[in-house]
């Protein structure tokens, strides 16, 4: 009997062209005490591509999921009578929250002034220059892998080698030779990135890794790799501005972001207090 009653409860409900439901009759489909599951709370189980069987499946699994939930919710508030209030709070005070919360992030999408500009972090950089003490070392490199097959192996490392910039031109029209290249020697990246991206460069020592002007060759049973240290800076180093300056850029917007948050409830405790709308006794 309950087989023949799923088998209806689903076909009705996948019925009508798929998923337009007739208006909600309250018809219920199962009872835990004085809780009661409705036809029209299991519209939103299916999807388009669920067969007759599949929804059969759906329906008797989420009723029996149901009445769990129904039966352990009615044995916790029976068994849990004095958390009953603190949960109620708890739940009052979520729901505030989530309303003032949702408020906040509205206003600051509407207005906080999201551009920050070169000068904004030139000014800040100086202002606060002494908090920007490196936590890891930072490193300047060129790097390229080679692979064993290749034939060119020497004009590769001719011109990896060379500090002219047509050499350097020249190397970039070739990546299609090498496995893997990073010529920009401008950008500051962390020696844990490096040795994390290329693990062969774990095997030398740190010490001896980390110096200006360093170059080193190691290769594997596959391949070569060739890099060029140009420039480092180590643990207790302020951090130069470009490698610090996404940071910057957040801290910039977070600052803002607090002071038009104080700003709006100021306003809005001024507003009242003109319009009489609270009294502190």
């Amino acid at each position: 009997m309950k087989q023949i009653l799923l088998i209806f409860i689903a076909i009705n409900l996948f019925s009508c062209n798929y998923f337009t439901f007739k208006k909600d009759d309250r018809k219920p489909v199962a009872r835990v005490n004085d809780s009661y599951l409705y036809e029209s709370d299991l519209q939103n189980i299916f999807t388009s591509n669920n067969s007759k069987q599949d929804s059969i499946k759906l329906v008797k699994n989420y009723i029996n999921s149901w009445i769990k939930h129904e039966l352990l919710l009615n044995k916790a508030k029976l068994n849990l009578v004095e958390e009953t209030k603190k949960f109620e709070e708890l739940v009052k005070k979520y729901r505030e929250d989530l309303f003032i919360n949702s408020y906040k992030e509205k206003v600051v999408e509407q207005y906080l002034d999201t551009v920050v500009t070169e000068n904004d972090i030139e000014n800040f950089y100086k202002n606060n220059h002494s908090n920007f003490r490196l936590s890891e070392d930072l490193i300047k490199l060129k790097y390229i892998k080679i692979g064993k097959n290749v034939l060119n192996k020497k004009e590769l490392t001719k011109l990896f080698k060379s500090d002219k910039q047509e050499d350097l031109d020249s190397l970039k029209t070739k990546e299609l030779q090498l496995k893997s290249m990073n010529l920009n020697d401008s950008i500051w990246v962390k020696y844990s990135d490096l040795v994390s991206k290329v693990p062969i460069f774990k095997d030398i020592d740190k010490k001896q890794l980390l110096k200006k002007d360093y170059f080193i060759q190691k290769e594997d049973s596959l391949s070569l790799y060739l890099l060029k240290i140009s420039n480092v800076l180590v643990v207790g180093n302020f951090a130069p501005k470009s490698y610090i300056k996404p940071t910057i850029k957040q801290v910039i917007l977070q600052q803002r972001k607090l002071k038009l948050l104080k700003n709006i409830e100021e306003t809005l405790v001024n507003d009242a207090r003109k319009k009489q709308q609270f009294e502190i006794y």
